[in-house]
């Protein structure tokens, strides 16, 4: 049963994703999903493998649209809804990363709706729980601070990847 605060806490990230995120994402094109602005990019390749490594290189690489929506399909919110709310599995080692654009944010809408239909099922007692071992150093955090957490990290990385089509607009035309 939703209560008011999980209401409160869903209408943030959807206010977000609804007014100002997914319609930015309309048309995206594989050209745009793999443009690499600087040298030596982080991507996801057409051959679905990623670039990643932990720990991170110092300073960390740029990475393209693909990248950053893979971040935000899975470290975000597929892990999340298969932690908290029986969603699939979902890691970074095992996810079939999508290698262009339609199939990317039909997995980033696939994962935000799993996201958004268990926040707006959370109720008090819910909220207030620790969110226990499936989030490492946040273990001991409230399901209500993870919330606010991942509605910080759509919005964050929704305006990066938002950035990068201006950028992709603005620098390759008639190229």
């Amino acid at each position: 049963m939703t209560n008011d605060l999980s209401a409160h806490l869903a209408e943030q990230l959807d206010f977000h994703w609804r007014g100002a995120l997914r319609p930015r994402l309309d048309g995206l094109t594989d050209d745009e999903y793999f443009f690499e602005p600087v040298p030596d990019c982080w991507t996801v390749h057409r051959s679905g493998a990623i670039d990643f490594a932990y720990p991170e290189p110092t300073p960390p690489p740029f990475t393209t649209i693909a990248w950053r929506l893979a971040h935000v399909i899975v470290g975000v919110l597929a892990v999340r809804v298969h932690s908290h709310f029986g969603g699939p599995p979902a890691d970074y080692e095992t996810w079939d990363y999508a290698v262009d654009a339609d199939t990317a944010l039909r997995q980033l809408d696939d994962a935000y709706a799993g996201w958004l239909a268990g926040v707006c099922g959370l109720d008090d007692a819910d909220l207030a729980r620790p969110v226990g071992p499936a989030e490492g150093p946040w273990a001991r955090e409230s399901m209500s601070t993870l919330v606010l957490h991942i509605n910080r990290e759509v919005i964050h990385h929704g305006a990066e990847i938002s950035l990068l089509r201006d950028l992709y607009a603005h620098t390759t035309k008639g190229h």
